[in-house]
């Protein structure tokens, strides 16, 4: 069995989210234009791994995971003359273009963000970050997407305290500090609590 592949998907925010996806579960990956982008999506396999990248945000960066679920097959888009999509060239006998469907992995408490990525070392010659580079399907190496995932796990889920370094031997224990004794405190009459106010109503988030 070939190894699984890891890949890059780039999707403006507004248009569509990690938050989206995670609510819908599963997506079709539609309107992809460009033939370097159409022949990953060809390449791709199912349980392929999948950076979820936001485009066109303010900072853009990587705001989770995801995977291929669908293999792909012809972009139903390019035979509708009513979709933005739609591509009068692309015949049924012979489709132009392809597209897959992905499924939701995880949401990143916070994305990790572009200048970040560009500051690691470990993710130079990432093809995110090539000057120039502009693509929306773009392939990662297993340790490119690795890296990215540590990255978030450090810097949003916390990275666990270091143990304490070992005390040299034969050399003395520090002192521990006197704990300040505490002032005695004069007895005043409690004051009366004041009536909480109901909490207000959280508002509710509409999709676009």
């Amino acid at each position: 069995m070939a190894p699984k592949r890891c890949w890059l998907l780039k999707s403006e925010p507004a248009s569509y989210s990690i938050e989206m996806l995670e609510e819908d579960g599963r997506t079709t990956w539609e309107g992809v234009r460009n033939y370097q982008a159409r022949n990953f999506l060809r390449e791709m396999k199912v349980g392929d791994r999948v950076l979820f990248y936001h485009s066109n945000a303010e900072p853009p960066g990587v705001a989770g995971l995801a995977q291929v679920v669908h293999e792909a097959y012809p972009d139903p888009f390019a035979f509708d003359p009513a979709s933005k999509y739609f591509d009068p060239d692309s015949k049924t006998d012979d489709p132009r273009w392809s597209m897959v469907d992905l499924g939701f992995v995880e949401r990143f408490d916070e994305p990790v963000p572009l200048p970040v990525l560009r500051a690691d070392p470990a993710l130079e010659g990432m093809e995110l970050l090539r000057k120039g580079s502009r693509l929306s399907v773009q392939p990662v190496t297993e340790r490119q997407y690795d890296r990215v995932v540590q990255l978030a796990r450090e810097r949003f889920a916390g990275i666990p305290a270091a143990a304490p370094k070992p005390r040299a031997r034969g050399a003395a224990a520090p002192k521990a500090k006197a704990k300040p004794q505490a002032k005695a405190k004069a007895v005043t009459k409690p004051k009366a609590r004041a009536t909480k106010s109901a909490p207000k109503s959280k508002p509710t988030r509409t999709r676009k």
